[in-house]
């Protein structure tokens, strides 16, 4: 999947989840598992952008961390959300959890290649 087609997808899931937020029930438990939800949610697409801009593998490494960690808040807060308020529960409840436990899974094999990268790139500078 290139860069331009991840950063298309992350960005579709921050969508969905701004119009998921804003159809949540009213009650305040549920309004702040929604804020959670929409806080991870754009934050996997924002995070992501931001390692475009990484000024060295290191700090690619740091940014990619961010997103894993998001993409997969994003995936708790969808699953609480539909305990809070079993109204969601549906076929775009169902694809959004599978699309952020398929954003996590994505973003994690992609910083364990970066830090796999990275590690070796360390490992050759000693030996020379």
């Amino acid at each position: 999947m290139s860069i331009q087609e991840l950063r298309n997808r992350t960005k579709q899931f921050a969508v969905d989840v701004v119009k998921l937020c804003r159809a949540v029930p009213r009650d305040w438990y549920v309004r702040v598992i929604g804020q959670q939800l929409l806080r991870a949610g754009t934050a996997v697409a924002a995070n992501h952008r931001a390692c475009g801009r990484a000024r060295s593998d290191k700090e690619f490494c740091s940014k990619m961390g961010i997103v894993v960690e998001e993409a997969d808040e994003s995936q708790l807060w969808l699953e609480l959300l539909v305990v809070a308020a079993p109204s969601v529960a549906g076929k775009e409840h169902t694809r959004m959890l599978r699309e952020a436990t398929e954003l996590t899974a994505i973003f994690s094999t992609s910083l364990r290649t970066a830090k796999d990268k990275l590690h070796a790139r360390k490992k050759a500078a000693t030996k020379t």
